[in-house]
């Protein structure tokens, strides 16, 4: 029973994203449908509810049967038994596209793409919501993740598809516009809001540097925001577009440091002192590019390095600081990578055993008088 649940859902994501079939939101509402009811049955029987009809002729309790079989509690029932509550966003969202499906089945097929534009949001949620009791009931296993991916489209990304796609919500029927904002009116404000019930997204394109480890699209959750993060994106949604994106022109060397720049990097984000000398040490020892008149200095580990022909120089990638601050964040590492002990780069004291002919350790806060003091001490001992 899972598994034809989540064929359906396949097909329904399946009509839903291709624009060539003339029933696509009708048939993701239909299939959808008849996913939700194969997964709350599966529930159902593996808990052992009786879900059949009954009904009492006299005395004597009889099954309903259609066709000899017996008839079982359609989707709207189901939904009654799995959230008992009104005010739950989850049933509001699926009785929502149980009435809408009473309403559009084999009409409106002409407005097809202006609903899907209309409740895009709670769509979204449909699916959603699915996903979340799928794998909450029968376990990660059962996920649509990996089969359903983020779809390649234009949509809002350009300013004439937004405009196309609110040409489009205007010109929906005036009998489902007006069933749409009465079903909303009736709802009670927190379940409006919720996503669970409309899911909203306000995408922002990155500017950050490529991680070599982040997907093209990633979510972040609003519960997972601090507080300042939260009322920036409530004033977004409230204002419309109020951020303001800078654009990126191609720059030569753009996000690459030079060697001075990246030790003081690496320096700032470790307890150690780490020098230019440093990290030539550890570009030699990670091998990351060729040694200085190597006839080919181009064959670079590109991930932490890139060689500039026009300049002969190298510049060194974010990823390689992180890789350095991830190996010298410890006297062990640092030990391990550069092959010498490290100094602690507030007080210059050598950190564990220090190397052998070190010179004593020597203190910032110290008068230029003391060290020199203690200099000559140490060359008269």
């Amino acid at each position: 029973m899972v598994g034809a649940s989540r064929d359906e859902a396949q097909l329904a994501v399946r009509l839903y994203n291709d624009p060539s079939e003339i029933r696509s939101f009708e048939g993701f509402v239909v299939h959808m449908h008849l996913a939700w009811l194969y997964l709350l049955h599966a529930e159902l029987t593996r808990d052992d509810v009786d879900f059949r009809y009954w009904r009492t002729q006299g005395r004597a309790r009889r099954l309903e049967r259609i066709d000899g079989e017996p008839k079982r509690w359609d989707l709207a029932t189901c939904v009654r038994h799995r959230w008992s509550g009104d005010a739950d966003p989850v049933r509001a969202n699926l009785e929502f596209f149980i009435a809408l499906r009473n309403k559009i089945e084999h009409r409106y097929a002409r407005e097809q793409q202006a609903l899907t534009a209309a409740v895009g949001g709670q769509s979204q949620a449909f699916l959603l919501n699915y996903e979340e009791e799928l794998t909450g009931q029968f376990g990660r296993g059962s996920s649509l993740a990996t089969r359903l991916r983020f779809p390649v489209f234009i949509g809002s990304f350009t300013d004439e598809g937004e405009r196309t796609l609110r040409r489009l919500r205007s010109q929906l029927p005036a009998s489902l516009r007006t069933f749409i904002a009465e079903y909303d009116a009736g709802l009670d404000e927190s379940v409006g809001r919720d996503p669970r019930y409309d899911f909203r997204l306000r995408v922002l394109q990155e500017l950050a540097p490529k991680d070599p480890d982040a997907l093209a699209v990633q979510f972040t959750r609003y519960d997972d925001l601090t507080d300042e993060q939260r009322e920036a994106v409530e004033a977004i949604g409230r204002k419309g577009y109020v951020v303001v994106r800078e654009r990126k022109r191609p720059v030569v060397g753009h996000g690459l440091l030079k060697p001075t720049q990246a030790a003081r990097t690496v320096q700032d984000r470790i307890p150690f002192g780490f020098t230019t000398a440093l990290f030539t040490i550890a570009w030699k020892k990670l091998g990351v590019r060729p040694l200085v008149g190597d006839p080919q200095p181009e064959r670079t580990d590109e991930r932490y390095c890139l060689y500039d022909e026009r300049h002969d120089d190298y510049g060194y990638t974010e990823a390689y600081i992180a890789k350095l601050v991830r190996e010298c964040a410890t006297e062990a590492g640092f030990r391990a990578l550069l092959g010498t002990a490290p100094r602690d780069k507030e007080t210059g004291a050598w950190v564990g055993p220090p190397p052998v002919g070190a010179t004593p350790p020597w203190r910032r806060s110290r008068p230029p008088a003391e060290q020199a003091v203690e200099a000559n001490t140490v060359r008269s001992a």
